[in-house]
């Protein structure tokens, strides 16, 4: 399916690395129809449910202790709680189309905070849930609409009510929260740094309501407004709140979820950016000239990126978490993804963005990964933090 080639990716066990990428890239092979489906209907998802790509993700991050059947192949058992490995599934399935991924039931972001701050009552309830026998969506709620995603200038607040709290606020561009059941909301119960909380909220509690956002494109996202009043939040909600002391929960689990989240978010603008190339390659099978050169020029430098996300993310898993290279890696796959899309449009000839409906699902798809998990400026500067500090090249 891919003509992109593969390298064995850095890690203690590069053949487990490889039967993962080979068991996901069989399942995504089934989701172009599909993802261009979601595109015209993003609830179309859920004529999708019996996919094998659909149970990857569900079960993606659960721990498998949870899980009656774990992804397993080859031999091995996968929960993809390693970030290269969490890394690898999110590209292959990208590949395949990344909104039908994103459309997907499962942990996603969330997880990853639940997983990082959680306590064990916490992850138990979270993990249960997710592993039941029904489709579960989950949301990430950090973005507000007047801050953006600067976590240490969040407006939502957490107010003590009683023996509890109630949270009040609004957040915006939340992937999925107009259909979830259960997500983790970001907001302040005291001033500076040290006041901010990571919640779990369930989204049929009286106050709560979401409703999507038109957008151009990632339509699979179902990018979400979300309006909080007075919504009761009980303190076992707090995540790690009577296990973490507030330097370790809160604002640092926001940072450590984005930090973690990062290079699978690059995954997924790899994936597309893959196919993208392919695409082309299938259209105009031998281009000459120009043409070959601006195309060969645009696969070695995916190759690069997708190497050194590697790297980025098997790092992560060594429990080295540079956050000038995360930043840097993930800004450089969504550019290249942009630019992967203009380099076919121009590959493809006048028109092609008009005449081929999945080019232009993948053009206005790739422009959604320069917001997503971290806006390019704010990527710049930690790149730009780590040259003034001389360790971005060290």
């Amino acid at each position: 399916m891919s003509h992109t080639p593969d390298e064995p990716p850095p890690g203690p066990d590069p053949h487990r690395t490889a039967v993962l990428r080979s068991h996901v890239r069989e399942a995504a092979r089934e989701l172009r129809e599909a993802g261009l489906e979601i595109d015209r209907d993003p609830t179309a998802i859920d004529r999708h449910l019996h996919l094998a790509a659909v149970d990857i993700m569900r079960r993606c991050t659960v721990p498998v202790e949870y899980l009656a059947e774990p992804v397993r192949a080859g031999g091995h058992t996968f929960d993809m709680s390693s970030c290269l490995e969490h890394t690898i599934t999110i590209e292959e399935l990208s590949y395949g189309d990344a909104g039908f991924m994103l459309a997907c039931p499962g942990p996603l972001m969330s997880g990853v905070a639940v997983s990082a701050l959680g306590d064990d009552k916490q992850r138990h309830a979270y993990y249960q849930r997710l592993a039941g026998p029904d489709p579960v969506w989950t949301f990430f709620g950090l973005t507000e609409p007047e801050k953006g995603s600067a976590a240490t200038e969040l407006e939502t607040a957490l107010t003590p009510d009683g023996d509890g709290f109630r949270l009040d606020g609004a957040k915006a561009y939340v992937g999925n929260a107009a259909y979830a059941q259960l997500g983790v909301v970001f907001c302040r119960r005291a001033p500076g740094p040290l006041g901010i909380e990571a919640v779990l909220v369930d989204t049929s509690s009286p106050g709560f309501h979401a409703e999507p956002i038109p957008t151009v494109g990632m339509r699979g996202a179902r990018i979400s407004a979300i309006t909080l009043r007075d919504v009761r939040v009980e303190r076992e909600q707090i995540l790690g709140y009577d296990t973490l002391k507030p330097t370790r929960r809160g604002l640092v689990g926001a940072i450590r979820t984005l930090q973690r989240f990062r290079p699978v978010l690059a995954g997924t603008a790899v994936g597309l950016a893959r196919a993208v190339l392919d695409h082309v390659r299938e259209q105009r099978p031998a281009p000459t000239g120009t043409a070959r050169l601006r195309y060969e020029e645009v696969r070695d430098r995916l190759a690069a990126v997708r190497r050194r996300n590697y790297e980025v993310a098997a790092a992560i898993d060594a429990g080295s978490v540079r956050a000038d290279r995360i930043a840097a890696v993930k800004t450089r796959a969504a550019e290249l993804a942009e630019e992967a899309t203009v380099v076919a449009a121009e590959l493809l000839g006048p028109g092609a963005l008009a005449a081929d409906p999945y080019l232009n699902k993948l053009h206005r798809d790739a422009r959604a990964f320069e917001f997503m998990e971290g806006t390019g400026h704010i990527q710049r500067l930690a790149v730009f933090q780590g040259v003034v500090k001389r360790t971005f090249l060290a």
